[in-house]
C-alpha cells in the first residue's frame, strides 16, 4: 500500500513551490519598501532639523538641506540614500509663521514624486510593479 505513495510529496511540493516563492518575493519587496520609506522619512526630518536652526528664508542653505535629504550629508557626496532619489525631487523649504501668542516660525521640507522600484519586477507571470510614495514631508519649529 505504501509503495503507491512514493513521489506524491515531491509532486505536491512542486505544485506549491511557485506560490511559496511568490509570497516570499512579495514579503521581501514589501519589507524593502517599508525600510526605504523609513530612510526617506528620517532624512527629511534631519534636513528639517538642520533648517530649524538656520536663518528663516536664507536661500543659500537650500542646496545643503537638499543634499542632507538625498545623500545624508551636507556636502552631497557618496551614494544616494535611496535608489533613484535626486535633489530635483526635493522642494524648496517653506518657512511659515503659525499660531498666535506666541507666534512660532516653522520650516517644512518635502520629497515629491519618488517611486520605489523592486529588485524583482515579476515572477511566474505575476508583475510586482512600482510603488509611488505620497509626498514625504517634515515640519519643525524654526528660529524667529
Amino acid at each position: 500500500m505504501t509503495n503507491k505513495q512514493y513521489g506524491v510529496a515531491i509532486v505536491e511540493f512542486a505544485l506549491v513551490l511557485p506560490l511559496l516563492l511568490i509570497l516570499t518575493f512579495i514579503t521581501t519587496e514589501f519589507g524593502r519598501a517599508l525600510y526605504q520609506y523609513n530612510i526617506l522619512t528620517k532624512s527629511v526630518r534631519d534636513a528639517a532639523r538642520y533648517l530649524s536652526v538656520q536663518t528663516p528664508g536664507d536661500t543659500t542653505i537650500y542646496p545643503t538641506a537638499k543634499n542632507l535629504v538625498v545623500y545624508g550629508n551636507p556636502a552631497g557626496t557618496g551614494s544616494t540614500l535611496a535608489y533613484g532619489l535626486s535633489t530635483a525631487m526635493i522642494s524648496d523649504p517653506v518657512w511659515q509663521l503659525q499660531g498666535f501668542s506666541p507666534v512660532i516660525n516653522t520650516v517644512t521640507i518635502t520629497i515629491t514624486g519618488y517611486t520605489f522600484k523592486p529588485l524583482i519586477t515579476s515572477a511566474f507571470g505575476v508583475n510586482f510593479g512600482n510603488i509611488s510614495y505620497a509626498p514625504i514631508s517634515a515640519t519643525m519649529r524654526g528660529a524667529l
